[in-house]
């Protein structure tokens, strides 16, 4: 598409300080992927038109549906946590406009907790030192900020890991049920889903029914990933 890539180290401190020089070197203006206030606002119109069309779809099957008489609406949503600006954007515009009824769940790889313990803790965390970033949700590497922090803090009612396995082995049902290339950063917010731990706190039976979960991301090489999802001995 004509753009430069620029390749630096796998810290998210390699990233900032070559985005500087960059900055200072051609007096370019840095907009910021998870920070930038107007882009946390564009992220959020996910959730904007995933209200929508649930509504529409919950609608109709209440049409043709003699015993309900209810439109329903999203339960429970959710979604993957890097940066924060997709987790951020989405989770201000469900609250208002399905208030404290919805659940807001985030997603995280276990080997890239730093907002699960910031969520924790109370209190904004980086990655633990010595943390080599290795996971295979390599697009999640980066860490909530000054923009994100504030809204996951308050806003947010859980944030769950999960492991390795479990990202490969999600990304693999979205490859072969739906037929979509996700990336693994996008199949962590289905590995929550497909887990203990969630169908233990949401529960069907406290009124958890309708689930949506943010797939976001192609950004792929598919023979390494389907290659780590060998390894681990993941099967259809």
């Amino acid at each position: 598409f004509g753009g430069e890539v620029v390749l630096v180290g796998n810290a998210n401190e390699d990233r900032e300080e070559k985005a500087d020089e960059i900055v200072e070197e051609r007096g370019a203006h840095l907009i910021h992927p998870t920070e930038n206030t107007c882009v946390i606002a564009g992220q959020g119109t996910v959730c904007l038109e995933m209200v929508e069309q649930v509504r529409e779809i919950l609608s109709e099957r209440a049409e043709h549906d003699i015993w309900s008489h209810e439109i329903g609406d999203l339960d429970a949503v959710i979604i993957p946590v890097g940066g924060g600006g997709l987790a951020a954007g989405n989770t201000v515009a469900l609250r208002g406009l399905l208030g404290d009824r919805v659940k807001i769940i985030l997603a995280e790889p276990e080997e890239l907790d730093d907002a699960k313990r910031s969520f924790e803790s109370e209190e904004l965390l980086g990655h633990r030192e010595g943390n080599e970033l290795n996971s295979v949700a390599d697009g999640l590497k980066t860490t909530l900020g000054p923009n994100t922090w504030p809204i996951v803090r308050d806003f947010v009612d859980d944030i769950i890991t999960v492991s390795e396995e479990d990202i490969l082995r999600a990304t693999k049902v979205i490859w072969e049920r739906l037929k979509v290339c996700i990336e693994p950063s996008a199949g962590v917010g289905m590995a929550v889903a497909m887990g203990n731990e969630f169908a233990e706190r949401y529960r069907v039976e406290d009124g958890i029914i309708n689930v949506g979960i943010i797939l976001g991301g192609g950004n792929v090489d598919v023979v390494e990933v389907a290659k780590k999802m060998e390894d681990m001995g993941i099967d259809a």
